[in-house]
């Protein structure tokens, strides 16, 4: 038989915490993420404000707890529906079901920083992995093409793509795509489109034709 490799302790500090993260996300939805306070989700859980420090050192140490889970949910979500077949097209769309399901999650990690909060460098390397997820993509659809002045740009300054062998022309479309759809995201997110009459998930399908359609 196959000993329990917690002990009673630790499965409770675990839940505890796993707590404290869901009330931080109800908070997040309702002040924002730069509103945080542990003292209130201290008090709502019935805690005192030294007793929740036992399980999250300060604001910044629970704002990396949810910046963690929300990029491995989006990266667990694009690498389940590449591994179903998804092409650029279908992993857009994975994007923006994502999004849509839980928007407050979307802007943690993709809206306005929050104030003197820096994430430390794990944090990165799951973004990193969506990133890595998408240039893939892109570079499935990007053969050989006519080289653009900004390919070539590309070519000198390519470190935020780390060693990604992608080609220059890939490595544009990741970033037209990066940058056009989010755009449209964050906008339709924020209710910029709300009373302009016009269906935001068509323009979204809209952009992303035009992406697809960019020279390669």
């Amino acid at each position: 038989m196959t000993k329990d490799a917690t002990t009673p302790r630790e499965r409770y500090r675990s839940q505890v915490r796993a707590e404290i993260v869901e009330q931080a996300w109800k908070q997040v939805a309702t002040a924002g993420a730069s509103a945080l306070s542990l003292n209130a989700i201290a008090k709502q859980m019935g805690m005192s404000g030294p007793a929740l420090y036992r399980y999250f050192a300060s604001r910044d140490d629970l704002i990396t707890e949810l910046v963690r889970e929300a990029y491995r949910s989006l990266a667990d979500t694009l690498r389940a529906a590449a591994a179903a077949g998804a092409d650029l097209a279908g992993l857009a769309h994975a994007l923006r079901d994502w999004a849509l399901a839980d928007p407050q999650r979307y802007f943690l990690v993709y809206g306005t920083p929050v104030p003197n909060y820096h994430a430390p460098e794990d944090t990165t390397a799951v973004s990193a992995e969506i990133m890595t997820i998408l240039v893939d993509a892109c570079a499935a659809l990007a053969p050989a093409g006519p080289p653009t002045p900004f390919d070539a740009h590309l070519a000198d300054h390519r470190d935020w793509a780390g060693d990604h062998p992608a080609p220059p022309a890939a490595l544009r479309r990741f970033l037209a795509f990066w940058t056009r759809l989010h755009g449209v995201l964050s906008l339709e997110l924020a209710g910029h489109f709300t009373g302009m009459g016009f269906d935001p998930a068509l323009l979204f399908a809209a952009e992303l034709d035009d992406l697809l359609a960019l020279p390669r």
